[in-house]
């Protein structure tokens, strides 16, 4: 059914519920699989955030990239382990919310299923609803959506 499964993953749900949901559809469909970590710089660029972080604001940024790595290798060895052709993408913004970064993802990478937790992400979860509620309004992909245990 599936050919092309993406995986929307961060610090809570790399090992959780979206990883394994996306792991057995894949090997179900003998699917490839993308892991996908977005990460969110829209605050750094608000002024404010530049005025408040002052100078930090690249070097926060930069640290920020070795833990989404790492989120990410972790789950696509684990995809690995069970046999699946993987995939891995980090997409960043400082202009686009998550939910869009996601939904550019997976049209970029041809994926024909996203597959997200139902939680918020980020400075976002404060703000607006929640990134599964947004890409429902405005990804193209079809999605799964997957509550946490």
């Amino acid at each position: 059914m599936y050919k092309r499964i993406m995986a929307a993953v961060d610090e809570n749900f790399a090992t959780g519920p979206v990883l394994e949901a996306a792991i057995a559809m894949a090997a179900q469909s003998r699917a490839r699989l993308a892991v996908c970590y977005a990460l969110d710089h829209t605050v750094f660029a608000r002024r404010e955030g530049q005025v408040l972080l002052a100078n930090s604001v690249e070097q926060i940024e930069s640290d920020m990239h070795g833990p989404a790595q790492e989120v990410v290798d972790r789950a696509a060895e684990a995809a690995r382990a069970s046999g699946l052709e993987v995939d891995t993408r980090i997409v960043e913004s400082e202009k686009e919310t998550v939910a869009d970064m996601l939904a550019r993802a997976a049209l970029e990478w041809q994926a024909d299923l996203l597959v997200v937790g139902m939680h918020r992400l980020g400075v976002e979860r404060f703000f607006v609803a929640s990134v599964a509620e947004a890409l429902a309004k405005k990804a193209t992909t079809s999605l799964l959506l997957v509550r946490s245990a």
